[in-house]
């Protein structure tokens, strides 16, 4: 009976001690912004505050009518456009982003073929 009330004991006290590593791992933001017209695309990524991951995209997209298409956070994100309309999503891999946003978008585009535009990935 001690013996299971120690291993109890022990088992408390180690995992609020991983719990507390798991959040001291900071956020990171992305973001991605496009102009369809320009075709024009910019990506920000691995920052610690979303506005600077915005900034950042929006500076590499280089047209003044970019605009913030995606916003991310601890993952990836990708963007894709289609004969219509543009669509983006994020997932925990590049391969999930990019799957996650191919099908969004073709399903925005009536089952039309869609073409990947740009992708990031924080960490």
């Amino acid at each position: 009976m001690m013996r299971s009330v120690a291993i109890l004991f022990a088992f408390l006290l180690i995992f609020p001690v991983q719990a507390a590593k798991q959040s001291a791992v900071p956020n990171r933001f992305g973001a991605i912004t496009y102009h369809r017209a320009s075709q024009s695309w910019g990506v920000g990524y691995n920052y610690a505050r979303a506005r600077d991951a915005n900034v950042e995209a929006l500076k590499q997209c280089g047209h003044g009518k970019c605009e913030v298409v995606h916003k991310f956070k601890n993952g990836c994100a990708a963007l894709a456009d289609g004969p219509k309309i543009q669509a983006a999503a994020s997932g925990a891999t590049r391969d999930e982003a990019e799957a996650k946003t191919l099908g969004r978008c073709s399903k925005l585009n009536n089952a039309a073929s869609c073409n990947l535009i740009a992708w990031a990935c924080t960490r």
